[in-house]
């Protein structure tokens, strides 16, 4: 079986933000409703979607400029709690974060889908670049960006960051996420991170002198400096790129199993013009026998 694990929060925010969404509190939950019974229409069959149920986590206790819900448009915070009944009532394993991310619940998915033996892949259908880093060498875990059709394994992930998923913590702490609110180390881009990266691995393990670097990278000397005096930094940010895999997901895979909506999902649909949906998501369930 192929297990798909879908980033809620990314869903919702696309869709709240579409060209075409002239209804911006009910438009978004439809879009989100609509991509999810389309990952059954293609086939899949076992889904857990993860989402942020609050925007901050722990990571806001150790960084003080970390993403929070400030300057968050009120009427998509207000969403989420219905974003997630509504795929709830639809049938879906729903994983609402609010200690942790969306991120570390697709992380865990992916964990548990790695202990079984059942499974032959685990699809984490996000474009964004933390989960990269979740990628397995043996194909068992891959990334998907479904808008673009692209999905990325281990080489794949190596052939546009630059280093392997292993390194994606070490990456992003270098160049930094503006979108997580940590600005990197001084001076590091992508090219001197995956270019130091790609030989060193970690960001322990690149020496201490630009003389002892067996790779030329362009300004070598300010480069070592700014990563020595803001070690301390730089293993912070690490820290807070690295998913934590003991968020609170499903209890098991076979938990995440498609068997069709509630009677409840109906109603909730008439409330925000969707019936069609309903209709959809009654009409798959009839086909796959659930």
């Amino acid at each position: 079986m192929k297990v798909h694990l879908v980033d809620g929060t990314y869903e919702l925010f696309r869709f709240h933000f579409a060209k075409f969404n002239r209804d911006s509190r009910h438009g978004a939950q439809r879009g989100v409703l609509k991509t999810i019974l389309d990952l059954v229409d293609g086939g899949a069959t076992h889904i857990g979607i993860a989402t942020d149920h609050v925007i901050e986590s722990f990571r806001n206790e150790l960084l003080d400029s970390y993403k929070d819900g400030s300057g968050v448009d009120p009427d998509l915070l207000a969403q989420f709690v219905e974003v997630e009944e509504l795929l709830s009532a639809a049938g879906f394993e729903v994983w609402p974060q609010c200690y942790f991310e969306a991120d570390d619940g697709l992380a865990a998915g992916a964990a548990l889908g790695e202990q079984d033996p059942n499974v032959e892949q685990v699809l984490i259908c996000t474009p964004d670049k933390d989960l990269a880093q979740c990628v397995t060498e043996d194909g068992r875990v891959v990334q998907l960006d479904r808008r673009r059709e692209i999905v990325y394994d281990y080489d794949g992930v190596i052939e546009k960051f630059g280093v392997p998923p292993e390194s994606i913590p070490d990456y992003l702490a270098l160049v930094g996420d503006s979108a997580d609110g940590f600005a990197g180390i001084p001076g590091w881009g992508a090219k001197s991170a995956s270019t130091v990266l790609a030989r060193y691995g970690h960001i322990e393990e690149i020496p201490s002198s630009e003389g002892d670097w067996d790779v030329t990278v362009r300004g070598a000397e300010g480069l070592c400096e700014n990563l020595q005096s803001r070690m301390e930094e730089a293993l912070l940010y690490r820290h807070i790129a690295t998913v934590d895999t003991s968020a609170p997901v499903s209890s098991s895979i076979d938990k995440m199993r498609w068997t069709g909506p509630s009677e409840a999902l109906e109603k909730m649909c008439r409330a925000i013009n969707a019936e069609a949906l309903a209709e959809r998501a009654h009409r798959l369930a009839e086909l796959a026998n659930c």
